[in-house]
């Protein structure tokens, strides 16, 4: 049986709001259609352990302290996931299914959410591990522009999410005390991040995980973002 999740209630003291965007706004699934076209039956098994290496591949590289960016880890776990699919990649396709990644379709509820986090007055914007190029190509155009404050990425630091050198960009950039922040993502990993930082946070469990057993819990759990707006 499913635990339910407790009532959310926002803490008045929350001045800013920061979103992951990957998974969080966004659906990274959504890619397999793209994959789908090019590698007919295999989309799924393809943007499954695209996503899966891109992660693997990015924890690596902070671990043994060789960043590189996010456009880089992408498209070498991209390459990975067509060959263990038992394909051949060419550059075109590569090309192809990158630009698709900037064009991930957002969860139903993200646009709304944030509308209405933003007429109640709050600091809201995304903090990301994707350089800004990518998260240019993702929201350009889009009405998620005109809602966000600012938009964060790694890049600038050269540290990924979770450590604690990449969150500080956030608390320098938006000039919040980490306790007057609610960070909200999709990825245990990094609300546990977020958490060990001092944010609050907000773990959206789309797909019904299992909490990790972990001592940095997340503040918050929620199915899906629009627990939000009614706070």
């Amino acid at each position: 049986m499913k635990e339910k999740n407790p009532p959310f209630h926002l803490d008045s003291n929350i001045k800013t709001i920061v979103f992951d965007v990957y998974g969080t706004l966004f659906d990274v699934s959504s890619v397999k259609k793209a994959c789908d076209q090019l590698f007919p039956l295999k989309g799924e098994e393809i943007s499954h352990t695209w996503r899966k290496k891109q992660i693997e591949y990015m924890f690596l590289l902070q671990l043994i302290d060789r960043y590189e960016s996010f456009d880089s880890v992408t498209r070498r776990a991209l390459r990975h996931a067509v060959h263990a699919s038992g394909e051949v990649l060419s550059t075109d396709q590569e090309d192809t299914l990158f630009a698709a990644y900037m064009k991930l379709e957002a969860f139903p509820e993200s646009l709304e959410v944030l509308k209405m986090l933003q007429r109640k007055g709050y600091h809201i914007g995304v903090f990301s591990n994707g350089t800004n190029t990518m998260l240019g190509g993702l929201l350009q155009g889009t009405a998620f522009l005109d809602q966000l404050d600012f938009i964060l990425s790694v890049d600038s630091k050269k540290q990924y999410k979770p450590t604690k050198a990449a969150y500080q960009i956030v608390e320098t950039d938006t000039k919040t005390n980490p306790e007057d922040t609610l960070f909200v993502s999709s990825n245990g990993w990094d609300i546990v991040g977020a958490n060990n930082y001092g944010f609050q946070t907000v773990w959206v469990n789309r797909a019904g995980q299992t909490k990790d057993e972990l001592s940095l819990p997340p503040n918050y759990i929620m199915d899906d973002l629009s627990s939000l707006a009614g706070n």
